[in-house]
Formats: C-alpha cells, sequence, structure tokens
C-alpha cells in the first residue's frame, strides 16, 4: 500500500474498515493494517477526534473490538419498535444474567445456582442470537464446558466491557435488590415451582406465559431491563 505516510492516512483506513464491517471489528484484524510500530489504539483516538458531540455517529470500542454506534440523543428519534417474533422467556433471561455475572460457568453450576434443570433449549436460544459462547473446559474431572458472554452481547446492550455491568451497589441504589437480599436467596425462593415446570417437557424453560412470578425471575428481568434489554428489538 502507498502513500500512508502519516497518522491520518492510517487513521482513514482502519475508520474504512470499521464502517465498511457489519459487525464489531477486533483490534487483532486491525492491526493488520498498521506497521509494526504503530499500535490500532493510537490511530483510533484520531478516528474519534473526528466524531465530536456534533456528529450523529460515535465511534465505539466493545471489548477488545471497534464499531460505529448511533449516538444515544440521535437513536432516540430515529428508533421504531416491534415486537420480536420470538421474545426471550423468564428463564433465557435468568440464565443469561447468571452467565454475565459469574462467567466463565459450568452448565452444573448455572443449575445449582436456578435450582432447577437446565433445557437444551435454553442454552440453544442464546447460542442463536451470539450472546453466549464457549469458554474452555473447567480442570476438573469431567472436563465439563464453560460458557461466557460474547462482544455481540455487550454489543446489543451497550456495554464496553463486561465490567460495566450494574454491581451491588448499583443494584441497591437502583431499588433492584433490597439490602440484605442476595441472588441465591432469590433463586431458592422459587425453586420448586420451577421445578414442576421442569417436568413438563423439555422445552418448558422457553415458554415465557408459562414460566413462574417467583422474586428471582423478577429480580433477573429487572436487572436486564436495567441493563438494557426491554423485550423489543429495534428496526
Amino acid at each position: 500500500m502507498t502513500g500512508l505516510d502519516s497518522l491520518s492516512d492510517y487513521a482513514a483506513t482502519l475508520e474504512a474498515v470499521v464502517f465498511a464491517s457489519d459487525k464489531p471489528v477486533r483490534e487483532r484484524d486491525l492491526q493488520h493494517h498498521l506497521p509494526d510500530n504503530l499500535n490500532v489504539a493510537d490511530i483510533m483516538a484520531v478516528v474519534m477526534q473526528r466524531y465530536d458531540a456534533s456528529s450523529g455517529v460515535e465511534l465505539c470500542r466493545i471489548g477488545d473490538s471497534w464499531a460505529f454506534r448511533t449516538r444515544p440523543a440521535v437513536a432516540e428519534r430515529l428508533q421504531q419498535h416491534k415486537t420480536v417474533e420470538r421474545p426471550l422467556s423468564r428463564a433465557a433471561l435468568e440464565v443469561l444474567a447468571i452467565i454475565a455475572y459469574h462467567q466463565p460457568i459450568t452448565r452444573a453450576e448455572i443449575e445449582e445456582i436456578r435450582g432447577i434443570s437446565l433445557s437444551k433449549g435454553t442454552i440453544d436460544i442464546l447460542l442463536e442470537l451470539t450472546w453466549i459462547k464457549p469458554r474452555g473446559r473447567r480442570r476438573t474431572p469431567g472436563r465439563p464446558l464453560t460458557w461466557g458472554t460474547s462482544p455481540a452481547f455487550l454489543d446489543h446492550f451497550g456495554l464496553s466491557d463486561i465490567s460495566d455491568l450494574p454491581g451491588m451497589d448499583d443494584l441497591k441504589a437502583s431499588g433492584l435488590l433490597r439490602k440484605g437480599q442476595i441472588l441465591g436467596a432469590l433463586m431458592d425462593h422459587n425453586a420448586d415451582d420451577d421445578r414442576d415446570d421442569a417436568d413438563d417437557d423439555d422445552h418448558s424453560d422457553n415458554d415465557s406465559d408459562d414460566y413462574g412470578d417467583g422474586l428471582a425471575g423478577d429480580f433477573l428481568e429487572d436487572a436486564m431491563l436495567d441493563a438494557g434489554y426491554d423485550g423489543e428489538a429495534d428496526a
């Protein structure tokens, strides 16, 4: 490639790569477009200067990736809502929240926290959405597979890093967690009802209408709502 003799030239190249991509671009992929003496962070800082508060879009860092996104203030005026054909069930929201806050975590550990067996359909839904991914195998007998969230999860909920999820103090301050409550206790509150639902068939976890109305489901659903999930998709 010729003519790339300044930071601005390299910035224009990376800007075009990210703009043309339909998904966040990983830093290691962007590094391929730079010489060894330059790093992605420095070049992306130059790109970000081109998109100040007056711009309708912004360059966002999502985990170890970069993507262009509409500024929140502008997005509110452009947003159109429609009901998704297959909204996430309460069970899927519970599992997603548990994985997000406890990753890497095994299937058995998820079941222990929920107090109910985990149907394969719930994991399949989250995999289909690309919100979770395998994180390797635990070095314990049986070498169980562990799960964690993906960059697509961060992107969907507008998070730069998994550490941006609301913490214990944030949940208490917003009223989603009362003083003295812990996640395990909330789960135990409706574990028996969940077991009754699980006995019906292997897909009962996926039915958002038949799932119990216990404190655990309410708490976890509210936590995901606070993170940006509202059961609707942006058109």
